[in-house]
């Protein structure tokens, strides 16, 4: 029986050595898997706190946990209102990764944990005009009502929709805890905006989409031919993983790089330039660097979208997040209001004029909507889509001249420039849900034409 004993005794040791170097293995040397998870959680956290107000155990449980990773269920957050930082980790020690917030610049990861040269990263705001009077066209349709008020339409997650007809907004809905006040997050929307700051830089002369060899390094193997038009149509021809379910290029460059552009420029060519179609988040952050680049001086960069045109569209509330570096995320990271990405939308509608006043070159909108070559006809020229969210928009009745935003979770905005119409649909709905806006952008256009021509 003492031998008995004794056997236990030693096999009860071992696994308590084992478990002692599992977790000093996991504490001291995470896999990346674990650090991407716990990056992704204190990013998202961070930015809904500080940007959006919304409750940390709120987002927690509802953005980041419910609809992602098994491995982000374990992730535990701590948020430190003084400081404006967030922690997270798994079961909140493991793998930590910390994001911090900085007025105007929203919220940005620190992988390398290297605080005070990402809080260094600063800027002065300056105050943004609101919307217009006459923001809603009286009185709703009870058809119009009916289709934005309808659940299967409107999809699982959604938080906003907002529909603008002639300039005016004439319905809008929104998500229990949401509201007209509530930023929202745009993610791959942002990569549109992102093009529009280069157009205001091009009409200034500060660009062109002609420019080559952009990053130092890229002389004398293929990619000093590359130009900022083949980056803006997602055929740069650059080795970039956009698979978001695992530790991928997207992914360790979003969770992993406190400098995102100089990871993604480190991309080596994996197909000839102008040639392959390969939709790249690298290349949007990389487009970021050029026009902040192309400004000369850090602090009007980091001004310029608010100046450029955020201020004169009156969204007040847009805010688009730097890295750790000071690099905007332009493939990611804008929040908006659903009211303010109809605005947005409306810009682009009637070609970059806002209020008589010409902020993009004439024709640039057009130029963006021309199907970039190596696509297929399904992308834009300039970082948008011409294919619907499902692929199949024209067979459900959506207007074919249609060109659509598109976010990561179910965010869309479609402007539509046959009908005068932008359909803003904001939410939170994986891909694995199956919806897409289609049905509900294809009722909209049905029942405002035949309102138009009943009136």
């Amino acid at each position: 029986m003492w031998l008995f004993i004794r056997l236990l005794k030693a096999v009860a040791g071992i696994a308590v050595l084992a478990v002692a170097g599992l977790f000093a293995w996991l504490y001291f040397a995470p896999p990346e898997l674990i650090r991407v998870g716990s990056g992704y959680a204190a990013k998202i956290v961070c930015s809904n706190v500080f940007i959006a107000g919304r409750d940390p155990d709120e987002v927690l449980e509802v953005d980041v946990q419910a609809p992602g990773h098994p491995l982000l269920k374990l992730m535990r957050v701590s948020v430190d209102r003084d400081a404006k930082t967030v922690k997270a980790g798994l079961l909140g020690v493991l793998g930590q990764s910390t994001a911090i917030a900085r007025d105007g610049l929203g919220c940005a990861s620190v992988p390398d944990g290297d605080l005070e040269q990402a809080r260094a990263v600063q800027l002065s705001q300056e105050p943004v005009a609101s919307w217009p009077a006459g923001e809603r066209a009286g009185a709703v349709l009870p058809g119009i009502a009916a289709i934005v008020g309808d659940d299967d339409l409107a999809g699982p997650g959604m938080r906003a929709i907002v529909v603008v007809q002639d300039g005016k907004i004439v319905a809008e809905r929104y998500g229990a805890g949401f509201s007209e006040k509530t930023p929202l997050l745009g993610w791959s929307m942002s990569k549109t905006v992102n093009a529009a700051i280069i157009g205001t830089l091009i009409r200034e002369g500060r660009m062109r989409v002609e420019t080559s060899h952009l990053f130092p390094g890229w002389d004398g193997d293929g990619r000093e031919d590359i130009t900022i038009a083949d980056l803006m149509a997602m055929s740069s021809g650059l080795v970039f993983n956009e698979d978001y379910g695992a530790v991928a290029d997207v992914t360790r460059m979003l969770y992993l790089e406190p400098d995102m552009a100089g990871f993604a420029a480190t991309k080596e060519l994996g197909g000839p330039v102008g040639e392959v179609f390969s939709y790249s988040s690298g290349t949007s952050v990389m487009l970021s660097r050029l026009w902040q680049q192309a400004l000369d001086d850090p602090q009007q960069a980091l001004q310029w979208p608010r100046r450029a045109l955020f201020g004169p569209l009156g969204m007040s509330s847009a805010v688009i997040e730097a890295d750790a570096r000071g690099t905007f995320v332009g493939s990611s990271y804008i929040y908006a209001t659903a009211r303010d990405w109809a605005r947005f939308g409306q810009f682009l509608l009637d070609d970059g004029v806002w209020s008589g006043e010409r902020i993009l070159p004439a024709g640039f909108v057009s130029w963006m909507r021309e199907p970039a070559p190596a696509s297929n006809g399904v992308y834009g020229r300039g970082q948008l889509w011409l294919e619907a969210p499902g692929g199949n928009g024209s067979r459900m009745g959506v207007p074919a001249d249609t060109f659509w935003l598109k976010g990561h979770d179910g965010q869309t905005i479609a402007v539509i420039p046959s009908r005068r119409m932008v359909v803003v649909r904001m939410g939170l709905t994986p891909r694995a849900a199956g919806y897409g806006s289609e049905l509900l952008v294809a009722a909209l256009a049905t029942a405002l034409t035949t309102a138009g021509d009943v009136q």
